[in-house]
């Protein structure tokens, strides 16, 4: 039993955890990565393993630190995943819009958060016609331009929400390592991994998560048993 009673902050992610991602951001790092004459493969495992992180954070360590370098391939990765977003080939995944209507309807704020910068969120929201979805709306640039594992996402929606007055009393949901350690760096009193995306539950485990659920779709129950 919980000594906080009311999780009335809830900050999901979006690919992998509310969106279906379906190898898209791979794709995009490949196209990125084609693009400026770099070779994929040496990427890739990188990429796969730092899954949720602020993308240009990850392509500064790939490019060893150069920033012009790190911000071209960038804005080439949110070109690529944009083109593959206005494709058609993105979706939610089963229940999230649900999930996302059943939890405010019950009086809590959601937030929706993403390594993404805003261009590429907001092609997405529009995409899945989920402009009014949520509460709000985050990426990096939001919180000082430090994505995940950084907690500064989740600390900016209990700011600029107000939603509670203690962040033991947010629940963060992500389906990556890095989405765990926000999580569990941030005090959310609910970290849930899923395992609709990226990441195992034994990965998800490890790096803070309090609960693994087979998707978002189980959050609202895992967030009533909580409080009971």
């Amino acid at each position: 039993m919980s000594s906080v009673t009311e999780m009335n902050l809830i900050v999901l992610d979006m690919a992998g955890t509310t969106v279906a991602d379906d190898g898209l951001v791979e794709r995009a790092f490949t196209a990125a990565a084609e693009r400026l004459g770099e070779d994929p493969a040496t990427m890739i495992d990188h990429v796969r393993a730092t899954m949720g992180e602020s993308k240009i954070s990850v392509f500064r360590h790939l490019l060893g630190g150069d920033e012009a370098r790190a911000r071209q391939a960038n804005l080439a990765f949110e070109e690529a995943y944009g083109e593959l977003v206005s494709d058609g080939l993105i979706a939610p995944l089963p229940g999230a819009a649900e999930t996302v209507a059943a939890l405010r309807e019950q009086g809590r704020t959601v937030v929706l958060t993403t390594g993404f910068a805003r261009v590429t969120q907001d092609a997405i929201l529009d995409a899945l016609g989920w402009r009014d979805l949520a509460d709000l709306t985050l990426c990096p640039a939001d919180a000082g331009g430090r994505g995940r594992p950084y907690p500064d996402m989740v600390l900016a929606a209990l700011l600029r929400t107000g939603a509670v007055d203690d962040v033991r009393r947010t629940v963060v949901a992500g389906d990556t390592s890095y989405d765990m350690l926000t999580g569990a760096r941030s005090g959310a009193g609910i970290v849930a991994g899923v395992l609709t995306g990226a990441h195992d539950g034994p990965a998800l485990t490890r790096h803070g998560a309090t609960h693994v659920l087979a998707s978002v779709a189980e959050l609202p129950a895992a967030i009533r048993e909580y409080e009971s």
